[in-house]
């Protein structure tokens, strides 16, 4: 078992090896997300891409920007955040999405047909990603692995009991499992402590 450091510090060299992740982190102050953290497919998939010797950027369909601000919950206040991050970060030439996850309860039962708990931050979105191991998240001076980051580096796919949906585990494991055959399905495993790591 890496040491804690030893597997944040190669975290975070791995993610940055991404241009775009790189890019959007040295813009953050302008896209003034509040609670905002970069998350998900854009960080585990370049780990997963540089695991497999492809480029870091390989496959990866857009980069999602989480924020949390209670005080506008409109679908328009949302576009106008979109609006920002488009403006700040355009020129790279990817998808950027902005998901405020103080509405995420309103639409998500009519989405995905399941109901989904008001959130209280950012971090409580990131918790209910449908696998343990692509719960991470990053900021400038801070990273956030409620599950820790062997699991990503394992490449083991497992269903999270804070969102428990069988079908829709199993479609998006399968999702990733075609794109690299190296990762493996397991069982559901207790929740190990939150991690949330200063980098500075």
């Amino acid at each position: 078992m890496q040491c804690l450091d030893t597997m944040q510090d190669r975290f975070l060299a791995d993610i940055l090896r991404n241009g775009h992740n790189r890019s959007i982190l040295d813009r953050w102050s302008a896209l003034a997300l509040p609670d905002g953290w970069l998350v998900a497919g854009c960080l585990f998939q370049t780990v997963w891409n540089l695991q497999s010797g492809r480029a870091p950027e390989a496959a990866i369909k857009d980069y999602d920007l989480f924020y949390f601000d209670a005080s506008d919950t409109t679908e328009a206040g949302e576009r106008s955040v979109q609006a920002r991050v488009e403006q700040v970060l355009g020129d790279l030439g990817v998808t950027v999405e902005a998901s405020n996850q103080a509405r995420v309860h309103l639409w998500y039962e009519s989405y995905f047909g399941r109901p989904y708990q008001a959130l209280c931050s950012a971090r409580d979105g990131i918790d209910r990603f449908l696998i343990p191991a692509t719960c991470v998240g990053i900021r400038p001076n801070e990273l956030y692995a409620p599950n820790g980051l062997e699991l990503v580096y394992d490449g083991l796919l497992t269903m999270n009991p804070l969102t428990p949906h069988r079908d829709l585990f199993e479609r998006k494991a399968a999702s990733y499992c075609a794109r690299w055959s190296w990762l493996q399905i397991g069982e559901g495993q207790n929740r190990p402590p939150t991690h949330i790591l200063s980098l500075e």
